[in-house]
C-alpha cells in the first residue's frame, strides 16, 4: 500500500468511524504526512515495510528539526494511531511503532487571569464601533462557559437557551454537551445581537452562526486569536495570552470556589479526568486551606 492511497482511507476511517471533528482530523494527518515524507525521501519505504529503528530515526529528525518535546510528542501520537489502523486494516502485522517511546514531557501550567484582568480586557473595546460590542461578547463568552475557540466559532443562535440559563457546545468528535450561562454572558449576548441582525448581508452557509465577521459571515479561530491578543495588550496584560487562557482560567477558578473537578471536567467536555487535571491550577496556600478545612486530622 502506497502513502497516499494509505493516509487517504486513514482519513476516512478518522472521519466516518471515529467522527473526529475536522481539525483533529488534519492534525493527525499531517503528523502522517512528516512521516510519509521522511519515509519516501530518506528511507525508500512504503508504510508496511517500517520498522522500529525507522521509528525511532524519524522521531530523531523531527527532533532535529525544531520540534519542541510537546509537538514530537503530539507527532508520535498521530503516528502511533495510524499504525493501529494499519493493523485493524491488517495491512501490517506488526506495530513498528508500539515500543517507542516519546520526549518525557514536563507540564508547564498556562498563565491563569484573574477575573480584573478580563474585566479590562473587555474594557478596551470601542463599543461605537460594529465590532466593538461582538468582540467584547466573544471574550465574555469564552471566559462565563469555558469554550475552545472551535465550539466558539460554530455556536449557532439555537444553541442558546437563555431561559434555561444553558448554551448547547458542540465539542470534539461532534460530541454535545450542555454547558451553563451566567448572567454577565447572557447579557453580553443580548446586547450584541442587534449589531449582528444590522449586518447588511449575511452568508446563508452562516445564518444560524452567533458571531459572524462584517461580510456576515462566519469568524475563523485566526480572527479570534486575534481578538483575544489585541485585548490583551491592550489592557496592558504582559503575560502570554490566548483563547485558551480564557478556558483554563474559567477552570481554574471553578475549582478555587469549591467546584468538583468531575462537575468542572463535564463542563469542560473532557473524556478523561486526568485532562481535566492540567486545568486546574491551584497554588500551594489553597491546598493548605483545603486540607485545614476537610481533612479529618488537621483540626487534633
Amino acid at each position: 500500500m502506497g502513502w497516499v492511497v494509505a493516509i487517504e482511507d486513514y482519513v476516512r476511517f478518522l472521519r466516518l468511524e471515529k467522527s473526529l471533528s475536522e481539525n483533529s482530523v488534519e492534525a493527525y494527518q499531517r503528523d502522517v504526512k512528516l512521516l510519509a515524507e521522511f519515509a519516501d525521501e530518506k528511507l525508500g519505504k512504503e508504510p508496511e515495510s517500517l520498522t522500529s529503528n525507522d521509528i525511532t530515526h524519524f522521531l530523531e529528525f523531527i527532533r532535529e528539526n525544531g520540534f519542541n518535546h510537546r509537538s514530537q510528542a503530539r507527532i508520535l501520537s498521530g503516528v502511533k494511531g495510524f499504525f493501529k489502523y494499519l493493523m485493524l486494516e491488517e495491512v501490517i502485522d506488526i506495530d513498528p511503532s508500539h515500543q517507542i517511546e516519546g520526549p518525557k514531557m514536563t507540564r508547564k501550567l498556562p498563565d491563569v487571569l484573574s477575573v480584573e484582568d478580563i474585566d479590562n480586557m473587555e474594557s478596551t473595546f470601542d463599543l461605537s464601533k460594529p465590532e466593538g460590542q461582538r468582540n467584547k461578547t466573544i471574550i465574555e463568552t469564552l471566559y462565563s462557559c469555558g469554550l475552545r475557540v472551535s465550539e466558539l466559532v460554530n455556536l449557532k443562535l439555537t444553541d442558546l437557551n437563555f431561559e434555561q440559563g444553558f448554551i448547547r457546545v458542540t465539542g470534539k468528535g461532534d460530541k454535545e454537551r450542555l454547558v451553563p450561562i451566567g448572567k454577565k454572558a447572557i447579557k453580553e449576548i443580548n446586547l450584541y445581537l442587534p449589531d449582528r441582525n444590522r449586518l447588511l448581508k449575511i452568508d446563508k452557509a452562516s445564518e444560524n452562526i452567533l458571531f459572524l465577521n462584517r461580510r456576515g459571515r462566519k469568524l475563523t479561530r485566526e480572527m479570534i486569536f486575534t481578538i483575544v491578543k489585541k485585548a490583551a495588550k491592550d489592557a496592558g496584560i504582559k503575560k502570554v495570552i490566548s483563547p485558551h487562557t480564557l478556558r483554563h482560567s474559567f477552570a481554574t477558578h471553578l475549582v478555587e470556589g469549591g467546584a468538583d473537578i468531575r462537575v468542572v471536567q463535564e463542563m469542560l467536555g473532557h473524556e478523561s479526568i486526568l485532562t481535566t487535571e492540567i486545568y486546574t491550577h491551584l497554588d500551594r496556600q489553597y491546598l493548605r486551606d483545603t486540607i485545614i478545612r476537610f481533612h479529618p486530622r488537621s483540626s487534633k
